[in-house]
């Protein structure tokens, strides 16, 4: 089970570690296999979250977010995505912008960390808003009992999610604005971009997000009505107009779903230039830590984790509105990697804890209620 889950991502680690010794030797190999464990540490609460959303789909779409998935990924998130960064915000074309990542490397940087605010305003925005609706929906189970039932019930408010991030926002833009008018100005106009990059990531958000759910719940009413009058629907070939709507809601949720991943990888696509320059090797790296995300949701759809360890979604979305609001710290002030990346395994472990303690809890429960029916029945006799 385990090989054929990560089969795919060990054979790309072997490749991506030779690759880069003929590259630039030893030190590249140790700069590719650093790269790999950051972005696997710092998305591993997006494997729990693509999990939730992923175990909703059948085989053929799993196996489409695994093939055109990974390729999206790996290559448009961890490759394209820095270079169209560097095009867009240098007003470069294409190709000097992959010439200027391969020859001047330190000017390529800049220009990244230039672009940065944009990147961290909308990819912070899309993740607060995953966050803050998770929050306010009322759900059976609660981790954090305390916080999570009146946050719950705050949630009935209208709109109060979209509400308290475009807040968020405006508090983020007027701060960095502040703060580069007192450094001279020079990066003023970065306020006006941080303002209309998260529009951009709440729009995003609320569009694709919005088209997902209109789809599924057409999708559960349409399993329904087949499930009360199946026959009369084969009759009237139903079934395949069902199918194609399987594909729509599907098709959206993995949109979504790509989406989110982009949202996810901004950190450890940033995070990465703290470590190396090399637009090579940061794909090699990050290439490798994204396969193995990929490989770990399947598997978490596949053993049922998700639903025998029931708070681990809870932690996977308090580390996304924790790695939400260090994006947009970030817009003002520099945050090591390695705090972003443990604040996401300190959660996803704790709620991992508590989920093994309740099932410990239930099977006390159950067995302490086999043994006093078994009692009254002796007695009975």
């Amino acid at each position: 089970m385990v090989l054929k889950t990560f089969g795919w991502s060990f054979a790309v680690t072997a490749l991506g570690l030779v690759a880069a010794v003929f590259y630039g030797g030893w030190t590249a190999f140790g700069i590719v296999a650093i790269l790999s464990i950051l972005e696997i540490s710092l998305s591993f609460d997006n494997a729990v979250v693509n999990a939730g959303i992923l175990k909703k789909m059948n085989a053929f779409w799993q196996k489409i977010f695994l093939t055109i998935g990974i390729l999206i990924a790996v290559f448009g998130m961890r490759l394209v995505f820095p270079v169209v960064i560097v095009a867009v915000s240098a007003q470069l074309g294409p190709i000097e912008a992959v010439d200027l990542a391969l020859t001047d490397k330190d000017r390529y940087q800049e220009l990244v960390t230039d672009a940065h605010p944009s990147i961290a305003a909308f990819g912070g925005m899309f993740l607060l808003m995953i966050f803050l609706d998770f929050i306010f929906e009322d759900r059976d189970i609660k981790w954090l009992g305390w916080l999570e039932r009146p946050l719950s019930k705050l949630g009935k408010i209208d709109m109060l999610s979209v509400c308290i991030a475009l807040i968020v926002l405006l508090v983020s833009s007027i701060t960095f604005g502040a703060h580069a008018h007192q450094h001279g100005g020079t990066h003023a106009d970065k306020a006006e971009t941080v303002l209309l990059s998260g529009i951009a990531g709440l729009i995003t958000y609320m569009i694709v997000g919005g088209l997902s759910s209109f789809f599924e719940d057409k999708l559960e009413e349409e399993e329904e009505r087949e499930h009360e009058a199946e026959e009369q629907a084969a009759r009237e070939g139903k079934p395949k107009s069902a199918v194609k709507l399987a594909g729509k809601a599907a098709f959206f949720m993995f949109l979504y779903l790509e989406v989110l991943d982009a949202s996810f990888s901004f950190d450890g696509v940033i995070g990465a230039f703290a470590i190396t320059n090399d637009i090579v090797l940061m794909a090699l790296g990050l290439g490798i830590g994204a396969m193995y995300v990929r490989s770990l949701t399947v598997y978490l759809v596949r053993q049922g984790t998700l639903d025998d360890y029931v708070y681990l979604e809870h932690g996977a979305h308090y580390a996304i509105g924790a790695l939400a609001m260090i994006l947009l710290v970030t817009i003002q002030y520099e945050i090591n990697e390695i705090i972003t990346g443990l604040i996401g395994v300190v959660l996803i472990g704790a709620s991992f804890w508590s989920s093994v303690r309740r099932n410990k809890a239930l099977a006390a429960a159950e067995g302490n209620a086999g043994s006093s029916d078994k009692t009254e029945v002796s007695s009975g006799v």
